[in-house]
């Protein structure tokens, strides 16, 4: 069985979603269960893990509803306050969402380099672990140093790095998010998805060979028990179709043993979010 461990659904609305630029006019629409399905079966994916697009307890419940009625998502990614002072008694009231098997927060986004040092946040972090939750990581690859302190406390927590960081691939730069992932790759407890890697490149030029050095340190750093692929849909509709996304993992373990590649493409995301294939 595959899987596709990073995929959104979303009903579009331009006031809240303003990060869906113009130029992104492609994804200025809904994107349903339905509209994933017809994709996932047309590229041999049996299954999907669902990601929060939106920071709200609303769109939580918004895709447990969609995993409930859907049995190929297998598992969601939720948003939650981490901050919030009642955090543990939120998340034990969530955990009877049997599909629910972790939350992220769009650190990316936050002006605050070191948002997620906040005692608070790693307040919630430590709710996360004691109630079996995982953690996505969303950042760029200013964050990456920051994000060793993060995850430096908790080696039990099971993280999960989401996009490679989001290296710079377009403008060719490579050496300091090297170091960098090369370190976070030492945490044992830290996986990383190899998604969102074609929206980081240029979008109408990019080529398999633009992309291979960085998969390349993905690898070496995390190897194949750590890593998993995700289609980062529908935002990879911006720069490529999903089975181009699909592709660039296929070419890259194309040598790889079936054992390998069956952890890269499903065994790694079930073990993680706690699915079964």
């Amino acid at each position: 069985m595959k899987i596709d461990s990073h995929q959104h659904f979303w009903k579009y609305n331009p006031e809240r979603d303003t990060w869906i630029t113009d130029e992104m006019s492609v994804i200025q629409k809904n994107f349903y269960p339905e509209n994933l399905i017809t994709v996932l079966q047309k590229n041999g994916i049996d299954g999907c893990v669902s990601v929060q697009a939106d920071q709200s307890l609303e769109e939580t419940q918004f895709l447990i509803d969609f995993a409930e009625k859907n049995d190929f998502i297998k598992a969601v990614v939720g948003w939650i306050d981490l901050q919030a002072e009642d955090i543990e008694e939120q998340l034990a009231v969530w955990k009877s969402k049997k599909k629910l098997a972790g939350f992220r927060h769009v650190l990316q986004a936050e002006p605050d380099i070191d948002y997620m040092l906040r005692p608070q946040f790693l307040r919630g972090i430590k709710a996360l672990l004691k109630n079996d939750f995982t953690y996505d990581i969303l950042i760029f690859p200013k964050h990456l140093s920051v994000a060793q302190k993060f995850v430096s406390p908790f080696p039990d927590q099971a993280f999960v790095l989401d996009h490679i960081a989001k290296p710079y691939i377009k403008a060719g730069l490579i050496d300091d998010w090297k170091k960098d992932i090369e370190d976070l790759a030492k945490f044992e407890n830290v996986q990383c998805k190899i998604s969102g890697i074609i929206t980081e490149a240029d979008w109408g030029k990019w080529t398999y060979q633009h992309i291979k050095p960085y998969l390349d340190v993905v690898f070496e750093s995390f190897g194949t028990d750590r890593v998993m692929f995700g289609s980062d849909w529908p935002v990879c509709l911006v720069a490529g179709e999903y089975a181009q996304v699909k592709a660039i993992v296929e070419t890259y373990t194309k040598d790889f043993s079936t054992s390998e590649k069956s952890k890269v493409f499903g065994i790694n995301a079930a073990k993680f979010y706690n699915f079964s294939l």
